[in-house]
């Protein structure tokens, strides 16, 4: 009998450690999954739906899991989940990446543990306080650590590192902790420039996701350069938002804005539209000069078109290559309508320097070969080299009226490479607008000479003159505006730069207009002058 009772006890002790291995298990399959489908890079609104079933499974089957000791780790290549069991005389929990490594695990793999420390949290002893008032059966801590943002998307946000860290406790909803939990986020290079933010997962906040990322209820503070400390007084997936902006734009501010893109983008449309039919309905008096303008009208005309629908396109589940291609097609559109200011300001410059003879062979196609060629191959290098370049890209938007609701900002498909934004749109941008500066400045010095040196002249330079200022807008100067966007000039220039380059097309149609009726009046008095002589005769 004692024989066969110590051999009952052996099987009843391998069919329990089967069962906790069985139960342990579990949770890491559910990882698994969630594994594979982050490597779909599936993001339509079922795989989102889908991953918030999944996440909610595995938080599930980590409360409920069996094992020995106190704390277990379960680590695949990019989630790592911790279990600890607490007690009602928990005095607090400091977890680090380096540290990590010495938690029993089930399972080793890349992660954390063994590398520099990138993250930590700590737990104050208030985390337990209200679920020990009534007598649980077991408290369980589970911590849950993607180093992915796959199944956070918000195209709203740039994640530090991609790191979302997260805390469940198994009784109860943990928030209002009086200590609050400190989250640290680490980074290889210095943050400075960079706008961090600390943030956690609200969910039901998105119309397009299972979620938002929200301020609420989080401090943030950056200790060091490469450092960012968040304390927040809830429990939930916490990030930082990293924003390369050190002014960004109030968000009440975002709907008169948006509201003055609109109509101003609008009405430049529809005149550059009907500057296109007047000119085709006149285009046998068309020559070099007007052939130009219309190649710009024609640019002008695709960049609104573009802009317009670029924040259309950025929303989710569009934002896919539908936007890379709109934001490609925004870049070109936008660095044709730069070249062709410049060219506008090289023609100037021959029609006064050459004093109104200008021939060079087959001028118009060479021109367009720049005005058209050039950005194309730019736009086109971009795309074959790094096609991610182009995609939904955030403005930041900062919230001034301090209510917590959550981050509002807004996406266009456009730039999304720092690098690229400084040197193929701000640089770009800056050389045109100085040459473009140069030239005007150069042809009203010309201007005046002619004037001071012939009286005689003094029509045709006060005419002259009067196109000049008429091509200030035809050179885009109200261009520069772009590089005033700081400090006290920030909120004057939004309105200014927004509201003068909205109504670009608009400008440019007033002076197509105005430019057409004094030519038609010049041809007019030509014929009364020679009917005068014929009659005379």
């Amino acid at each position: 009998m004692d024989c066969w009772g110590a051999f009952f006890l052996c099987l009843c002790f391998m069919t329990s450690q089967s069962e906790t291995m069985e139960t342990s298990q579990e949770p890491l399959l559910w990882m698994e999954k969630l594994e594979v489908m982050s490597g779909s890079r599936n993001s339509t609104s079922l795989a989102d739906s889908l991953a918030l079933s999944l996440i909610r499974g595995l938080e599930y089957r980590l409360l409920n899991a069996s094992f020995g000791g106190s704390n277990l780790t379960l680590q695949t290549p990019t989630i790592q989940s911790l279990i600890f069991k607490l007690g009602c005389n928990f005095a607090g929990l400091s977890l680090s990446s380096t540290t990590m490594e010495r938690v029993p695990q089930v399972r080793g793999g890349r992660g954390a543990g063994g590398q520099p420390v990138s993250h930590a949290m700590q737990f104050p002893a208030e985390l337990t306080q209200d679920a020990c008032r009534a007598p649980p059966r077991e408290l369980r801590l589970i911590c849950i650590y993607f180093f992915t943002d796959y199944f956070f998307q918000n195209i709203n946000s740039s994640l530090l590192n991609n790191y979302v860290l997260g805390a469940q406790l198994g009784h109860g909803h943990v928030s209002n902790l009086s200590e609050p939990i400190n989250i640290s986020f680490w980074h290889n290079q210095s943050l400075e420039g960079y706008t961090v933010t600390c943030v956690f997962w609200k969910e039901g906040a998105s119309e397009h996701y299972w979620g938002l990322w929200s301020p609420e209820g989080c401090r943030t503070e950056k200790p060091s350069p490469s450092q960012v400390l968040c304390r927040c007084n809830h429990l939930s997936y916490f990030a930082v938002l990293m924003q390369l902006s050190l002014a960004p734009v109030p968000a009440e501010l975002l709907a008169p804005l948006m509201y003055i893109s609109l109509v101003g983008c609008s009405i430049s449309i529809v005149a550059s539209l009907l500057t296109t039919l007047l000119h085709c309905q006149a285009r046998k008096q068309g020559d070099s000069i007007t052939r130009i303008h219309m190649n710009l009208h024609a640019s002008v005309l695709l960049l609104n078109v573009a802009f317009l629908l670029s924040s259309e396109l950025a929303k989710p589940p569009e934002s896919g290559a539908a936007c890379t291609a709109l934001a490609a097609i925004l870049h070109f559109a936008l660095l044709s309508c730069l070249t062709w200011m410049a060219i506008e300001g090289f023609n100037l410059y021959l029609l006064l320097g050459r004093v109104y003879n200008i021939y060079i062979r087959r001028y118009l196609l060479k021109l367009c070969a720049v005005g058209w060629g050039v950005p194309a191959l730019l736009v086109l290098f971009l795309l074959v080299v790094k096609s991610s370049v182009y995609g939904p890209h955030t403005i930041p938007l900062s919230d001034s009226q301090g209510n917590g609701t959550g981050f509002r900002n807004m996406s266009i498909c456009w730039v999304r490479n720092p690098w690229v934004h400084n040197i193929l749109v701000m640089g770009y941008g800056g050389l045109t607008s100085l040459f473009n500066l140069v030239v005007l400045v150069w042809a009203l010095r010309v201007l005046h000479r002619l004037r001071a040196r012939d009286k005689v002249l003094n029509t045709r330079a006060c005419r002259d003159s009067f196109t000049v200022l008429g091509l200030t807008v035809l050179l885009g100067t109200t261009w520069t505006l772009a590089f005033f966007s700081f400090g006290v000039f920030l909120l004057p220039q939004l309105f200014l730069f927004t509201t003068f380059n909205s109504l670009y097309g608009f400008f440019l149609f007033l002076w197509f207009c105005s430019h057409r009726c004094r030519s038609e009046a010049e041809v007019e008095a030509e014929m009364e002058a020679f009917s005068s002589s014929q009659t005379m005769q």
